[in-house]
C-alpha cells in the first residue's frame, strides 16, 4: 500500500487506544481544555485533508466536497466517521454523521460530545467554503438522536 506510515500495522489504530488518550487528557487537563485541544486538532486535520483532496479550488461544490470528505473519513478511508448527509438551511450547514469515533463505546445518555470528529469536518468545510465557521455538536446518538449532527454557521 502506498504512503503507509507503518509497514505491518498500516495506518490504523484502535478506538480503544484513542479513547484512552481522550480520557487521559481529561484527567490531566480537565474536560473543557481537552475538548478545546481535540477540536482544534480535528480542525487542523480537516483543513489538511481538504487541501490534500484539492477541495480548496474555486468551483468545488459543497455536495462534491462532502462526498469526497465522507469517503476520506469513512469506511474506505480513515474510518473516523460516516457522513450520512449534509443539508443547507439558509446560512446553516448541517452534517449528519454516524459511527463517530467520539461516540463509540459510550453508554446511553453519556454527556460526551464529538470533539475531534466535529473539528475534522469543521476544518474541511472552512477550506471548501473559504471562510471561518462556528461549529456546534447539536444532536447525539448517545442522547436519543439518529445521528451525531454538527451545525456550522459563518462568522459575520
Amino acid at each position: 500500500m502506498p504512503n503507509m506510515l507503518r509497514k505491518e500495522l498500516t495506518d490504523f489504530s484502535s478506538i480503544i487506544c484513542f479513547k484512552a488518550v481522550i480520557t487521559g487528557m481529561e484527567d490531566a487537563l480537565g474536560e473543557k481544555a481537552t475538548a478545546i485541544a481535540l477540536t482544534t486538532a480535528g480542525r487542523a486535520r480537516g483543513k489538511q485533508l481538504a487541501q490534500e483532496l484539492g477541495l480548496n479550488q474555486v468551483g468545488t461544490t459543497l455536495e462534491d466536497a462532502t462526498h469526497k470528505i465522507g469517503a476520506a473519513l469513512g469506511k474506505e478511508g480513515t474510518r473516523l466517521c460516516i457522513i450520512d448527509k449534509t443539508i443547507t438551511e439558509g446560512d446553516i450547514i448541517k452534517v449528519y454523521t454516524s459511527e463517530t469515533l467520539c461516540s463509540a463505546g459510550e453508554l446511553p445518555n453519556s454527556t460526551r460530545k464529538c470533539t475531534f470528529t466535529l473539528g475534522a469536518v469543521w476544518g474541511a468545510l472552512e477550506v471548501v467554503l473559504g471562510k471561518r465557521l462556528k461549529g456546534v455538536h447539536t444532536e447525539s446518538v448517545l442522547r436519543g438522536g439518529a445521528y451525531d449532527v454538527f451545525e456550522f454557521t459563518p462568522f459575520d
